[in-house]
């Protein structure tokens, strides 16, 4: 049986392109999208849904006061935060009020298709929190060990073979530009690759891109 999908957003386009992303997925179903909370609230109480694709700026009712209404009404119902803010201390807000998942919208499709493959598995997925090894059976622990690489700068290998700036590596990581920049350079040590082409390449390789 396919995942219901409800999207809660109130720009139009962005909606449009995100359902197109999510009907990428095997076995999703999107039936529906709202414009605000109020509108969501009585569509989960009308047909229901799996996972909500939860906006916090919307009109009427906004996504945090949203969250707490379908976590405390719907509490099986998983939502995934969708929004342009990244804050650590709003993150943080969210997440004790039982959101699954928080994902910004300068995601790529492929960050939102992994996003939402570990919270319909039953995982959350917070900015830099993410298991890197987790979509990719070709990496193991002895991989890891071998090349001396810790599990968050494999998943920064994984965004920079995707084209993501430092700055887009800091935003989804939650990190600073001085912190990503740190990062990689101990992994061009690490592997003794100093070149985008030569890490693109080892990405490739191993299974990361």
């Amino acid at each position: 049986m396919a995942l219901r999908i409800i999207i809660a957003d109130d720009h139009p386009m962005l909606i449009d392109g995100l359902i197109n992303v999510l009907r990428e997925i095997e076995d999703v179903d999107v039936p529906a999208s709202v414009g605000n909370g109020r509108q969501l609230l009585d569509s989960l109480s009308q047909s229901g849904a799996d996972i909500v694709m939860l906006d916090l700026n919307m009109p009427k009712m906004d996504g945090v006061d949203t969250l707490r209404r379908v976590k405390k009404d719907f509490p099986h119902v998983r939502v995934i935060v969708f929004t342009s803010y990244n804050q650590p201390k709003l993150i943080a807000d969210v997440r004790a009020l039982g959101a699954d998942g928080y994902l910004l919208k300068t995601s790529t499709s492929i960050t939102i298709k992994e996003a939402f493959r570990a919270v319909a598995a039953g995982q959350k997925w917070f900015p830099g929190e993410q298991e890197p090894v987790a979509s990719s059976d070709k990496l193991s622990d002895d991989f890891i060990r071998k090349n001396r690489i810790t599990k968050r700068e494999v998943e920064i290998i994984r965004m920079i073979a995707r084209g993501l700036t430092t700055r887009n590596i800091s935003e989804q990581m939650s990190l600073s530009e001085f912190t990503v920049n740190a990062h990689r350079r101990n992994i061009c040590r690490k592997l003794n690759i100093y070149t985008p082409v030569g890490l693109l390449n080892f990405a490739k390789e191993h299974g990361l891109a």
